[in-house]
């Protein structure tokens, strides 16, 4: 269960400001800096790895569909195999994805806390920003999309291997 904002402060903030000595403002601001990187690179990989599971499942719909085209899948074995290992890559893609959500989440929390003790807040201010949005249209949150993405993976992978298992058998 994750700790509340105030948890949250307590560990960010060991040393209180006049304990700290002069370069207390700068260091923050250089750790600030250092943070919203960090953030960024997270996010960074978690586009790379939802790229490389794009990639993998369209190779495999693309190697199923050219399989039955040229007459190459003489069993089911063929045919259910790759499905169910693509369906089993969709789960642990969508896995993946959660994780990175939460961790994405624990990131923005921390910085949103050391933007209290900074002169500006951009992050704070974008949240404040979208939330403030009328309608879904206006802002949709970018994980709850990838969250879906793989399900519609597997879901093709599904209908694409009962339609090769009726075709051909």
């Amino acid at each position: 269960m994750p700790g509340s904002d105030e948890d949250v402060e307590r560990v960010l903030l060991p040393l209180a400001q006049k304990d700290y000595g002069a370069d207390y403002r700068l260091h923050a601001l250089r750790e600030y800096e250092l943070y919203v990187e960090m953030a960024d690179r997270v996010s960074n990989r978690r586009m790379l790895a939802n790229s490389f599971f794009v990639g993998m499942n369209t190779a495999v719909v693309g190697a199923l569909a050219i399989a039955l085209k040229e007459g190459l899948i003489q069993s089911r074995t063929l045919v259910i195999a790759p499905a169910t290992a693509a369906v089993l890559m969709c789960v642990a893609w969508w896995m993946m994805v959660l994780s990175y959500r939460q961790l994405n989440a624990g990131k923005f929390r921390v910085i949103l806390a050391m933007e209290r003790h900074l002169p500006f807040a951009p992050f704070a201010a974008e949240w404040k920003a979208l939330d403030g949005a009328s309608s879904r249209r206006e802002y949709l949150q970018t994980t709850k999309v990838e969250l879906l993405v793989p399900w519609l993976f597997a879901g093709i992978h599904i209908a694409l291997t009962v339609a090769i298992l009726v075709r051909a058998f």
